[in-house]
């Protein structure tokens, strides 16, 4: 008897896991899934970007002022732009 409780048991747990598992595959394959899915992963891929351009960019500022620090004359030096701000802005 407790045999047979156990294994009805576990039936219905089997059973309601590839239940839920089966629900969660079709809604992952509808339009909706498939957009959520995508959108996660253009968001992943947006912020690995963005991290990489302020890498190089800071990058780059540091070579630029290590060879202005090398190669410029000390009198008459002129100071690097802010970030954001226009070379123009300078004058």
């Amino acid at each position: 008897m407790i045999g047979r409780l156990f294994y009805l048991v576990a039936g219905a747990a089997i059973g309601g896991y590839a239940v839920h598992r089966v629900n969660r595959a079709r809604r992952a394959l509808t339009p909706g899934g498939i957009a959520e899915r995508v959108e996660g992963q253009v968001t992943e891929y947006r912020g690995a970007l963005r991290e990489l351009n302020e890498d190089l960019s800071e990058a780059v500022r540091e070579q630029e002022e290590e060879l202005l620090r090398r190669y410029a004359p000390r009198r008459g030096r002129r100071s690097l732009p802010e970030a954001g701000q226009e070379p123009s802005e300078l004058s």
